[in-house]
């Protein structure tokens, strides 16, 4: 060391390292079950305290929402992108696109999380806005080439493709929550033949089952505003009014 040079700030310790690479890994983990369970409004605070950590401890991971967002989801969107390579490239316009939608909405049911930033808008998740875009540029290659082949209904834009598949998708976890796990295959198969040029003479049959009245209600309730969180879910069980 030179004379007037700073002495170096000595390294962590590997215990140091350890205990912070444990704590950041559950809070990804607390993360992905608390959005799971309540979407991407949940309080950091509860994930947080699942993870067993203070508030500070969050922070010094992931000093913004979208910065543990991204650490939450970034594998899952981006498959999605992958999904969408393979795509691009399939032989018939149609079966691409089919099959890209039926990979998006299998993402789409796996949690209420991962159905949050597939939908919506979060600003400053940086791989959200790279998804997006590929996502957009994805569904307009496909009704291109769909189009040209005689497909697809000529007069149907990518927006207006994208603006009913977020508005389906909106509802496929409170579907899935009040029915079974693979109950948005039939209102997407009712989607897609609006979406072709020639409906097919007879109509396909829609899969699984008609949803009853009462599930129906089960659904519109879980997609309202009141929809109860877990915690309240289980006070209310218990018989204790909310605060």
């Amino acid at each position: 060391m030179t004379v007037g040079e700073e002495p170096a700030a000595p390294a962590p310790a590997p215990r140091q390292r350890r205990d912070a690479r444990r704590n950041r890994d559950r809070l990804v983990e607390a993360a992905h079950a608390v959005f799971t369970e309540q979407g991407l409004e949940a309080p950091l605070d509860v994930i947080a305290r699942r993870a067993g950590v203070g508030n500070a401890t969050l922070y010094r991971h992931f000093p913004t929402r979208a910065a543990l967002v991204d650490a939450v989801f970034h594998d899952q969107l981006t498959g999605t992108m992958t999904a969408g390579e393979r795509a691009r490239t399939a032989p018939d316009a149609w079966t691409g696109l089919t099959d890209y939608l039926r990979t998006v909405f299998t993402t789409l049911a796996a949690d209420r999380g991962t159905n949050d930033l597939m939908t919506t808008r979060l600003p400053d998740v940086e791989v959200l806005q790279t998804v997006h875009a590929h996502n957009r540029r994805t569904v307009e290659l496909l009704l291109e080439r769909a189009r040209a082949e005689g497909a697809v209904r000529p007069d149907v834009t990518t927006e207006d493709l994208l603006f009913a598949l977020a508005a389906l998708g909106r509802a496929v976890p409170p579907l899935t929550t009040a029915t079974t796990p693979d109950a948005w295959h039939r209102p997407l198969a009712l989607f897609l033949d609006g979406l072709r040029a020639t409906p097919a003479t007879p109509p396909r049959p829609l899969p699984g089952s008609a949803l009853t009245e009462a599930e129906l209600g089960s659904v519109l309730g879980e997609m309202g505003p009141h929809r109860a969180r877990p915690a309240e879910d289980a006070r209310a069980k218990g018989g204790e009014r909310s605060p």
